[in-house]
């Protein structure tokens, strides 16, 4: 079964700015607003709006489609909410299928996401009154039964948290079967809310906290003790040590406890299994790099490490292929991702331009608003990169003359073999005295064929707004979105003459 199955006749559109677009298929259209949404306002387009948007898409795609994108958002995207959402989605129209089962398994990879499920199940389904969560959908009653029997004690203990739902109930109403005693055992502690308190870097933080303390300086060297111990006892994650490097630091913590957060951070293995997002290394990196401390430029180096181990698996293209990467740095791409984070569009798009430039051996990288500019950087020190685009993203304002790129190439009778539009899609062109119709990037693609016509054009959506500035038909022209180093899979895919919906196509449900 092919997935990428596009209309037959082209579906014209304007964009948010206005300028003529084109629709995707239903299928490009759910996979592209799926994977680059994090339930926030977007410039252009409410979270409100966006989850009506993906309901409506979710009734006009195949179940098992929907089934298995979840799967891959949350396994390949390592994305925790939607594909939450998406399972509920889908029981609420094909409440009886095993499919919804099947999915729910699937996307529930850690203790809390069994709570956070339910919760999500009862506010889509609008239930009120005591009894919330009664007569839930038996196949989603049937994937979080299976998903009980996957954790142990510490993971149950680690996630019981409080909250409307609480793991207690859960328990209560899923009815999971034990597959052994000592899982039954468990199952009687979290009914008699007596797991064991599990040792964390939470718990212990926390239960200092509590104390009371003479003065700063006790104060200091207590919290200095618990970050030492911590570090040596491996109990901290990756993820939370990346999120802690500043009050680590700040800890005054020994060289020897920050080289061993280093080498954590640096180990390629380490980096493999924590599956982070790109654009997290580049917050960790941007917390630490104002600190004054001298323990800041080991760090740097460790964080710096860690994205080149992420970017090593990453295909790219070798001596025999000319590449030019064009970031949008564009007002609309400078939302940030979510209320309470500091990571923008614009960041996503420079940090997987940057991972991908250090995978390319003839490649240049630069900016587009107002004007085109190529900054020339080197191959190495990724985010250091990507703080020296952010630095200078003023230098060409802030439109989004995406066809510029193309109009330079033209205007130099340069033949390259890869363009990669890292962007949200709305292009348009601001520049009033053009031709608008000649001045495109989907008439100026067409001009570019007849200079170079096996060049190939590809557009990395980070925002999912369900059109592109060119129909993605055209000869040489794909569409990619997520803010995954795994949309480079994709790529992968799409070199090897397959489509887009490859990696999706290939999970199991």
């Amino acid at each position: 079964m092919r997935f990428n199955v596009f209309r037959k006749t082209k579906q014209s559109v304007k964009n948010y700015e206005g300028a003529p677009s084109f629709a995707l298929d239903v299928r490009m259209e759910l996979y592209s607003a799926v994977v680059t949404t994090s339930l926030s306002n977007k410039f252009y387009e409410s979270a409100d709006k966006r989850m009506d948007r993906i309901r409506e898409l979710i009734l006009r795609n195949d179940a098992d489609f929907v089934g298995r994108l979840a799967i891959y958002a949350r396994n390949r995207m390592y994305m925790r909410t939607m594909p939450l959402v998406l399972a509920v989605e889908l029981a609420k129209s094909q409440s009886g299928n095993s499919v919804v089962g099947k999915t729910v398994a699937g996307v529930v990879q850690r203790a809390d996401e069994i709570t956070e499920l339910l919760a999500y199940y009862q506010l889509a389904n609008e239930r009120k009154g005591t009894k919330k969560l009664n007569k839930i959908s038996k196949q989603i009653q049937k994937g979080l039964a299976g998903a009980f029997n996957r954790f142990d004690e510490y993971q149950f203990a680690k996630y019981d948290r409080a909250g409307e739902i609480k793991l207690k109930d859960a328990l209560f109403i899923v009815h999971p079967k034990a597959i052994n005693e000592r899982q039954q055992e468990v199952f009687n502690k979290i009914a008699n809310a007596t797991l064991a308190t599990p040792y964390t870097w939470e718990t212990e933080l926390s239960a200092l906290g509590q104390k009371k303390f003479a003065n700063e300086t006790q104060k200091r060297l207590a919290f200095r003790a618990t970050w030492e111990e911590l570090i040596a006892s491996d109990k901290v994650g990756y993820m939370a040590l990346m999120r802690n490097l500043r009050n680590i630091i700040e800890a005054e913590v020994s060289v020897e406890a920050m080289e061993k957060v280093c080498a954590r951070l640096a180990n390629r293995n380490e980096v493999a299994k924590a599956k982070q997002l790109p654009f997290r290394f580049l917050a960790a990196y941007r917390e630490i790099v104002v600190l004054q401390s001298e323990k800041v430029p080991m760090v740097l180096d460790a964080l710096e490490q860690a994205v080149a181990h992420s970017a090593a698996n990453i295909r790219g293209f070798g001596r025999d292929t000319s590449v030019l990467i064009a970031c949008d740095v564009s007002g609309s791409m400078q939302k940030p991702i979510s209320d309470k984070s500091k990571i923008l569009n614009y960041d996503i798009g420079l940090m997987l331009a940057m991972l991908l430039q250090s995978r390319c051996s003839q490649v240049q990288t630069g900016m587009f608003g107002d004007s085109w500019k190529i900054i020339n950087v080197s191959r190495i020190n990724i985010l250091a990169n990507v703080q020296e685009f952010y630095k200078r993203e003023g230098e060409v304002g802030y439109a989004t003359n995406g066809y510029l790129v193309l109009q330079d190439l033209i205007n130099r009778n340069k033949v390259v073999d890869k363009i990669m539009m890292f962007t949200d899609c709305q292009l348009w062109n601001s520049n009033v005295a053009d031709n608008l119709m000649s001045k495109s990037v989907s008439s100026l693609w067409k001009q570019y064929l007849r200079i170079a016509p096996q060049a190939r054009l590809y557009l990395f959506d980070l925002a999912g707004y369900g059109n592109t500035p060119i129909d993605i038909k055209e000869d040489g022209v794909y569409l990619i979105a997520g803010w995954s180093d795994k949309i480079f899979d994709v790529l992968a895919s799409l070199e090897e003459g397959q489509h887009a919906l490859t990696e999706i196509e290939k999970i199991e449900l």
